[in-house]
């Protein structure tokens, strides 16, 4: 049995069409099915619905034998005993830090100074301030990051930004980008020696479906 770990909208919807690549079809819909192990056609491969910041625990420790999952997740996890074989292109958005309109970021991050920000991208921040020079106070959330500088609990915020359509609700700007997401298939390497024969031909079609997406039209 294969079991592959997913998680709910974006990058379950953008999975499928490369599935259906490898002739891999998911015969139970999350978002009606109250189920947490969805079957396939393939009675040898199952989909595992979990948190997204889940999907590399679970293939880390063989709860899984590959995940999708953001680049961000695999950062912000450490990526130790995982295979990365590719970047599938899809789920794309952007890390990056927004503050209020009104908010004189540009004086707030000179050399040596200190800023509070509000993230669940610990790691990621921290690097990315370390290496402008700038102290940062961080303090961690996992929703609703667009209150933190509203309330005054943050200067900035470091977050997933894809239209940039709630910043703008909630009047904030993004003031700088951090760097580029996409999802990444990801493999425990034990599944892939003892299960190759199932594995490999599901990696290959997953390549092949990737760039036939890149070639342009």
């Amino acid at each position: 049995m294969i079991t592959l770990a997913l998680s709910k909208g974006r990058i379950f919807d953008e999975t499928l069409p490369l599935l259906a690549a490898a002739g891999i079809e998911v015969l139970e819909d999350p978002e009606t099915s109250r189920k947490l192990i969805l079957t396939t056609n393939k009675p040898d491969v199952r989909v595992v619905l979990v948190r997204a910041t889940d999907v590399p625990t679970y293939v880390e420790y063989g709860g899984a034998d590959l995940g999708v999952t953001g680049k961000d997740t695999l950062i912000e996890h450490g990526g130790q005993g995982l295979y990365q074989p590719l970047d599938l292109q899809i789920a794309k958005c952007r890390v990056s830090v927004a503050v209020r309109s009104d908010f004189d970021y540009a004086s707030a991050v000179r050399q040596g100074s200190r800023l509070k920000v509000a993230t669940k991208y610990t790691s990621i921040a921290r690097e990315f301030f370390a290496s402008k020079g700038v102290h940062v106070d961080l303090i961690k959330l996992y929703g609703s990051m667009e209150l933190a500088p509203l309330t005054g609990l943050a200067d900035a915020i470091v977050d997933l930004v894809s239209t940039g359509k709630t910043l703008k609700a909630n009047n904030l700007v993004e003031v700088e980008q951090i760097m580029d997401i996409s999802s990444r298939l990801v493999v425990n390497q034990a599944a892939l020696k003892l299960k190759q024969a199932t594995i490999r031909p599901i990696l290959d079609a997953f390549s092949q479906a990737i760039s036939k997406q890149s070639v342009p039209s």
